[in-house]
């Protein structure tokens, strides 16, 4: 008997724990919609060593229901990658769609499902990693809670229920940005791979709502000791935005 109710209760608090993950992360997502669009200027740097490289790029991003989103990323410079362009369409409720448009080639080319890993122009950012973290495309559980300088901070790991470059993704989220403020990405072997940080959040106020948003975003690969980090300037939200922009004949 006392077997029993020792195994209750462990089967309570793991359900109570996999039910709070997913709390907290539906309580960010929410915190997040309702942008309608956004539009920024971007600096991608690529660092190895010593050794950096910079490109400049123009994001945007379009609502278009319920979880669902198109973002379109467009290199300016250097003129080696001017005209590049990765569209993504995130859905809710099926497999998203990625395609990268090559000016050398004059070919647009879909990302399948077994590229999504590859790297992203030479980065340590990955396709997935710029496609929208869809929340009910994951399980979660909840790992801590902790107070620091006036912000709470919660950790919580995520699983894709979808075939996925990770095994699982650590996540430490600020309740004052309702972002998250770090994630750690375990590859297929279960080791740490990346290490993703978001920092120096801004404030911006649409449709009665506010939005923190990180001016800067890292990934850094504890593997090979490789970085590539964006600095975001000049974003807005609310911009006059149409579907028609983030349509695949528009990548030519």
């Amino acid at each position: 008997m006392k077997n029993l109710i020792l195994s209750i209760l462990l089967m309570f608090s793991i359900s109570s724990y996999a039910n709070k993950g997913y709390e907290v992360a539906k309580s960010i997502n929410d915190a997040n919609k309702g942008f309608k669009s956004e539009q920024s200027d971007m600096t991608m740097i690529l660092k190895n060593g010593d050794k950096k490289i910079e490109r400049k790029m123009i994001s945007k991003t379009m609502e278009t229901g319920k979880d669902n989103s198109k973002s379109l990323l467009e290199f300016l410079l250097p003129k080696d990658v001017a005209g590049t362009k990765l569209l993504t369409w995130s859905f809710a409720d099926k497999e998203d769609s990625q395609w990268i448009y090559l000016p050398a080639f004059k070919k647009v080319k879909r990302i399948s499902s077994s590229s999504k890993s590859s790297s992203f122009m030479g980065s340590e950012f990955t396709y997935e990693d710029l496609r929208a973290s869809i929340l009910d495309k994951y399980t979660y559980k909840f790992i801590k809670e902790e107070t620091k300088d006036g912000d709470t901070f919660w950790t919580f790991e995520k699983y894709s229920k979808e075939p996925s470059s990770y095994t699982k993704q650590v996540v430490t989220a600020s309740k004052k940005y309702m972002s998250a403020i770090k994630v750690e990405f375990y590859d297929r072997s279960k080791s740490l791979l990346k290490i993703g940080e978001f920092k120096n959040f801004e404030e911006f106020k649409f449709d009665g709502k506010i939005f923190w948003k990180p001016a800067n975003i890292s990934m850094k690969n504890v593997q090979t000791q490789k970085e590539s980090e964006l600095v975001v300037s000049n974003r807005a939200l609310g911009t006059n935005m149409t579907e028609n922009q983030f349509r695949k004949s528009a990548l030519k």
